[in-house]
């Protein structure tokens, strides 16, 4: 089904008619939504594919638990739109933030932001309920990724260096594993999901990927968006035990190799993945706790 402006101007006219005189923009498309502004204080979530509708039904059921515990606002559905004859899957109202996001917009001060956003995953990262969602590539056994992340990083041996990468990846992978409860995750947080405004940090956003598992799969965002002083400063606002921190670090090297297996038509993205894995395999660049 196409999705358009009038296919969301139809949904809500219907299922929100409160906001049916507000204007509908299209803003832009990811791998399972599409991103609609309506009107001033709101963006309407719409999904491209059967993936993406399960996910925004998680988001429906979990986020608005979990938003009044959290420190920083986030993409909580203030609707939760249903199926009906216009379109057959769920889709969501959700608060519109001012700013941009970190991948586009500078911190003013990485440090204090690094603070900010170590306390805002500490909160979240408390056990999840026996019914919390599951994600087969999310939070599971670094082990898990082992094959694929030697793979990709054979594929790239003209671009990076392998054999460097490969001896990073063996030391997290060396940890102790996560043995705790499956813990509520992000379990998407990279810099392009984290919205700064006015050089501050000021909301987290796209939670489909949301499930319990190992908290370490949350720390990639250390590596991919603060400097050495800033990360330092957001490991102890985290708060976790050196194995989880250094799970953290393989998580953001099986991550970057991913970005960099499928940008290579996408310079922004290139730059993104190589920075990123650059700094998660620079041995000692964090190692104060």
């Amino acid at each position: 089904m196409e999705i358009d402006e009038s296919l969301v101007a139809r949904l809500v006219a219907e299922q929100h008619p409160d906001l049916a005189g507000e204007t509908v923009r299209y803003i832009a498309a990811g791998w399972d939504n599409e991103l609609y502004r309506l009107g001033d204080h709101h963006v309407v979530r719409v999904p491209r594919r059967q993936l993406g509708a399960d996910l925004v039904e998680h988001e429906h059921v979990w986020l608005p638990k979990l938003a009044p515990t959290l420190p920083l606002p986030i993409s909580a559905p203030v609707f939760a739109g249903g199926p009906s004859a216009a379109f057959r899957w769920h889709w969501s109202i959700c608060p519109w933030f001012e700013g941009a996001p970190a991948s586009e917009a500078p911190l003013a001060n990485p440090v204090d932001d690094a603070r900010r956003l170590g306390r805002f995953l500490a909160a979240l990262h408390r056990p999840a309920p026996a019914d919390a969602p599951l994600n087969p590539h999310r939070g599971q056994p670094l082990a898990d990724r082992d094959a694929i992340t030697r793979e990709r990083a054979a594929a790239l041996a003209d671009l990076i260096d392998s054999a460097a990468v490969l001896a990073a990846w063996d030391r997290a992978l060396a940890t102790t594993p996560w043995d705790g409860p499956p813990i509520w995750l992000h379990a998407d947080l990279h810099p392009g999901n984290v919205i700064v405004h006015n050089g501050q940090i000021a909301a987290v956003v796209d939670f489909g990927d949301i499930c319990g598992g190992d908290p370490a799969t949350d720390l990639v965002i250390a590596w991919s968006l603060f400097d050495d002083a800033a990360r330092s400063e957001f490991r102890r606002a985290v708060d976790v035990d050196i194995d989880t921190w250094e799970r953290g670090r393989g998580w953001a090297i099986t991550h970057s190799l991913a970005v960099l297996s499928s940008s290579a038509d996408n310079p922004a993205y290139m730059t993104f993945g190589l920075r990123s894995l650059a700094a998660a395999t620079a041995a000692g660049s964090d190692s104060s706790a």
